[in-house]
C-alpha cells in the first residue's frame, strides 16, 4: 500500500486548490460582466445611430424623392464607417432597402421580419441576415405627421463582438494568472510557517500526542492546572477538578483567581519546586508550581501540580499512633513487671498496706478509665485515639486528662449520637496535638466532652503559654500557627493547617470553634460546639 501524502503536500494542494478555484470563479464572473458591458456599450451606440438616422432631415426628405437610395445610401455608409458598426440599413414601409453595405442588395426586401419597427416599436435582438448572425437595433422612421414611413436597422456581427471580447480578455487572464501564481506562492509560505509552528509533525503524530496527552492528564492521580500569562486556566484534568472541589464545573477558560484558594494562588505565583502543604476545603494538598512571576515582573505561563496529602497524612498519623501505642504498651508491660516485683517483695516483708499503695499508685497509664470508656463505646476510633494520646503525653512528660460526661438519652431510650467519627477524630486529634506541641515537660492538658440532647461541646485546655490576643482572630486561618515563631519560620509549609481544618469541619456541620483563656488552668482553651446528631440530609450526602 502506497505511503500516505505528507501534511506539507496536503496543505499546499488544498490551499492551491482554494486559490485556483477562487481565481477561476472571479475570472468567470469578471468575464461575464465584461461581456455585458461590451454589449451594453454597443447597444447604446447602435440605438443612438439608428435614432439619429431616423430623424435626419436629409433622410426624411429623401423618402419623397424619385430615387431615395441615391441620397440615403451615401449618408448611411458615412455614418456606418464613423460609428464602427457592421451595417446601417434604411427601408421603406414595405421593407424595401434604400441602403446596404452591399449595394447589390439595395431595392430588395429585408431578410428579417420588419414588423416590430413598422408597428412603431424598437426591436433589439440577434438575427441572421444576409451578412450573417448579428446583434441589431431596429427603430421606426416617422414623417412629420407621425406616420410610419420606414425603418432604420443598425447592427454588428456577433463574430465581431466575440473577437473584440476575446481581445479584452487577454489582460484580464494575465492578471488572473498572476494572482493565482502569487496565491500558490503564498500558500507555500503559509504551509512552511504552519509546519514550523507544529514542529513539522504529521497528522498521525499530532493525533498520537493528543491521545497520549489526554490519557496522561486524565489518568494522573495528581491534579494538573496550567494558566497563561493573563492568569486564565488553559488546562485542567479530572484530578484537579476533584481535588479543588469544583465538581463537574469546567475550569478551562476561567480566571485562576476565581477558582484557586489563596494558598494555591500563592504557590502558583511564587513558584514551589519542593512542594508546599495547602489546605483546600478539608483536603490537605501538596502543591508545586513553576511560578508565574519573572525577575522583570512579567507574568508568564505556569503549571500547578497538586497531590492529595490527606490520606497520606492520616496514614502517617495512624502509624505514629500505633507505634506510640505499641511503645507505650511495651513500657507499661516492663513497668508492670517491675511493679509486680516490688509488690511481691513487700508482701514477703509482711507489708500488705504498702503493697496496696504501690498498686493504687501505679494504676494510672494509657487507659481512659471506665467512665470515659463507657461514654465512648459507640466511638471506638476516638477512644483508641485518646488512649494513644495519653501514652504520647506521658512519654513527653505531660499529662492528658480525659473527662467524658454521660450521654443523655432521648425519649426513645437511644443515646445522643455524634457527627461522623472520622471528622470527630480529626477535630480532637488536631486540638490535642496543638496543645501537646505548644506545651513542654509538665504541661497539663484536659479534654472535656459535654453533652446535651442536641449539642455536644468539645473543650481542650492546657496550662501552657496560651494564645496571644492579637493572634486569636487569625489562629484558625490557613498558614497561621500557635507554635514558636522560630519553629514556624523554619517549617512554614507545614504549619497553620490543623486548626484551620478544625474550623472548616465544624462549620460544615453548622458548628463553631473559639479560643480564649482557660479559667482553670491559665493557658489556652479551645471550644468546639457541634450538633449532637447529624442532620439527615448531610448523612445522605456524606
Amino acid at each position: 500500500m502506497g505511503r500516505s501524502m505528507s501534511l506539507r503536500v496536503q496543505l499546499l494542494l488544498l490551499q492551491a486548490l482554494i486559490v485556483v478555484a477562487t481565481v477561476a470563479g472571479t475570472g468567470v464572473l469578471v468575464g461575464a460582466l465584461q461581456e455585458r458591458l461590451l454589449r451594453d456599450a454597443y447597444l447604446d451606440r447602435m440605438t443612438a445611430v439608428a435614432q439619429s438616422v431616423a430623424r435626419l432631415p436629409i433622410i426624411l426628405d429623401a423618402y419623397g424623392s424619385a430615387d431615395p437610395s441615391a441620397v440615403i445610401q451615401p449618408v448611411a455608409e458615412v455614418i456606418r464607417e464613423a460609428s464602427n458598426v457592421t451595417y446601417v440599413v434604411v427601408t421603406d414601409a414595405e421593407g424595401i432597402r434604400f441602403s446596404h453595405p452591399n449595394p447589390a442588395r439595395i431595392g430588395e426586401p429585408v431578410s428579417t421580419d420588419p414588423s416590430v419597427p413598422l408597428s412603431g416599436e424598437i426591436f433589439v435582438g440577434t438575427e441572421t441576415g444576409t451578412l450573417g448572425e448579428s446583434w441589431r437595433v431596429k427603430v421606426p422612421v416617422f414623417a412629420d405627421d407621425r406616420e410610419i414611413i420606414g425603418a432604420v436597422s443598425v447592427g454588428i456581427l456577433e463574430s465581431a463582438l466575440r473577437e473584440e471580447y476575446a481581445g479584452s480578455l487577454t489582460p484580464l487572464l494575465a492578471a488572473l494568472g498572476g494572482a493565482a501564481l502569487l496565491g500558490v506562492v503564498g500558500a507555500a509560505v503559509v504551509t512552511a510557517i504552519i509546519r514550523r509552528r507544529i514542529y513539522r509533525l504529521e497528522p498521525k503524530e499530532i493525533a498520537s500526542l493528543v491521545d497520549a496527552n489526554e490519557i496522561m492528564l486524565h489518568g494522573l492521580s495528581e491534579g494538573v492546572v496550567a494558566v497563561d500569562g493573563a492568569g486564565v486556566i488553559t488546562v485542567a484534568n479530572d484530578a484537579a477538578r476533584e481535588l479543588l472541589g469544583t465538581g463537574d464545573r469546567e475550569l478551562v477558560g476561567r480566571p485562576a483567581a476565581e477558582v484557586l484558594e489563596p494558598g494555591l494562588r500563592a504557590v502558583l505565583d511564587d513558584g514551589e519546586r519542593d512542594g508546599r502543604l495547602v489546605l483546600v476545603g478539608e483536603r490537605i494538598l501538596v502543591a508545586r508550581s513553576t511560578g508565574r512571576q519573572r525577575d522583570d515582573g512579567r507574568a508568564v505561563d505556569a503549571t500547578l501540580l497538586v497531590r492529595d496529602h490527606t490520606e497520606l497524612h492520616d496514614a502517617v498519623r495512624q502509624m505514629e499512633g500505633a507505634q506510640s501505642l505499641t511503645d507505650g504498651l511495651r513500657a507499661q508491660a516492663h513497668e508492670f513487671q517491675n511493679t509486680m516485683h516490688v509488690v511481691g517483695g513487700l508482701l514477703e516483708l509482711g507489708l500488705p498496706q504498702d503493697a496496696l499503695a504501690v498498686v493504687r499508685r501505679e494504676g494510672r497509664g494509657g487507659s481512659l478509665g471506665s467512665d470515659a470508656a463507657d461514654a465512648l463505646q459507640d466511638e471506638p476510633e476516638l477512644a483508641a485515639l485518646l488512649m494513644v494520646k495519653r501514652i504520647q503525653a506521658r512519654e513527653r512528660g505531660m499529662s492528658l486528662e480525659v473527662d467524658v460526661a454521660p450521654r443523655p438519652e432521648g425519649a426513645d431510650g437511644r443515646r445522643t449520637g455524634l457527627i461522623g467519627e472520622g471528622d470527630l477524630v480529626t477535630i480532637v486529634g488536631n486540638l490535642v496535638d496543638n496543645a501537646m506541641e505548644v506545651g513542654g515537660v509538665g504541661t497539663r492538658i484536659v479534654l472535656l466532652i459535654a453533652w446535651t440532647h442536641d449539642r455536644v461541646t468539645i473543650t481542650v485546655e492546657d496550662d501552657g503559654p496560651g494564645v496571644p490576643l492579637d493572634l486569636r482572630r487569625r489562629v484558625f486561618d490557613v498558614g497561621v500557627s500557635t507554635k514558636d515563631a522560630s519553629d514556624s519560620a523554619g517549617h512554614s509549609s507545614q504549619r497553620g493547617i490543623g486548626l484551620a481544618l478544625v474550623r472548616r469541619i465544624a462549620e460544615r456541620h453548622r458548628g463553631s470553634v473559639a479560643v480564649d483563656d482557660s479559667p482553670a488552668l491559665g493557658g489556652a482553651r479551645f471550644v468546639v460546639d457541634l450538633p449532637a446528631v447529624r442532620p439527615a440530609h448531610e448523612e445522605a450526602t456524606r
